[in-house]
């Protein structure tokens, strides 16, 4: 471009100023357009598929020690993981239908009973909620109502100052529940942010809406926010398998 830029200029003066504006336009957009490609398009906008028992297909949900398994077999799947259930198809090409971010999940109990169903497409984050949350809460202590809010201490936090939490602890100082939490992440020295609910309104407010999001309850504590994963009261086995890459 540069060899062809000079040709120009120096064989047609009258030219040089267009010549040069011009290709330095074409440049300009070329680094743009080489540094900001256009955006893929997003698989998660494709339809609901339907599916069939007698397809090739897998199953991800979640056992009841809170660990995610796969299968080709959906009567391997527990009856109380069964409600929402991850699939994919197990063909050539198959094994990913959407992006990472946006995954297909099912009602296996009406593909068992009808043979067929459709599935919904939502975030990876809601589907592991929601598959946790099918499981009988962990150590919990339920809330017979919360106290007139005073004002907020300093959140607990544990880890470098500069990084984001592996954990958010919504709890309260009284429940024995929070306490066993809270000496396993630092028993475990797994960074975490510990926010009550009851002396600080804004820390209930964000466990609300992060609750109503992903559809969980949010009568009883502890609940753990582990990487965008809501986990309704503690369970040792399950924080372990969340926490098994932290």
């Amino acid at each position: 471009m540069q060899r062809l830029l000079h040709a120009v200029c120096f064989h047609r003066p009258d030219l040089r100023a267009h010549t040069v504006l011009a290709f330095l336009a074409l440049g300009s957009a070329c680094k743009k357009n080489a540094g900001h490609p256009p955006p893929p398009t997003a698989r998660a906008e494709l339809p609901p598929r339907e599916v069939r028992k007698d397809s090739a297909l897998l199953f991800t949900y979640v056992e009841p020690n809170g660990i995610f398994a796969t299968t080709d077999k959906a009567e391997k799947v527990p009856d109380v993981a069964r409600r929402l259930v991850r699939v994919m198809g197990r063909g050539k090409g198959e094994g990913q239908w959407r992006n990472n971010a946006n995954v297909d999940v099912i009602d296996l109990r009406e593909l068992l009973a009808k043979g067929k169903t459709r599935t919904r497409v939502i975030p990876r984050e809601a589907f592991e909620t929601g598959a946790l949350a099918q499981l009988p809460p962990g150590d919990s202590c339920a809330l017979a109502g919360l106290h007139d809010p005073v004002p907020a201490e300093q959140s607990e936090k544990t880890g470098p100052p500069d990084e984001p939490p592996v954990v958010i602890l919504y709890g309260t100082p009284w429940c024995s529940a929070c306490k066993a939490a809270r000496q396993y992440l630092v028993s475990n020295l797994i960074p975490f942010v510990g926010r009550d609910i009851e002396r600080d309104p804004s820390a209930a407010r964000e466990l609300q809406e992060k609750a109503s999001r992903f559809g969980i309850p949010t009568d009883r504590v502890p609940v753990l926010d582990v990487r965008g994963r809501l986990l309704v009261g503690f369970d040792e086995a399950r924080m372990d398998g969340l926490l098994a890459d932290w």
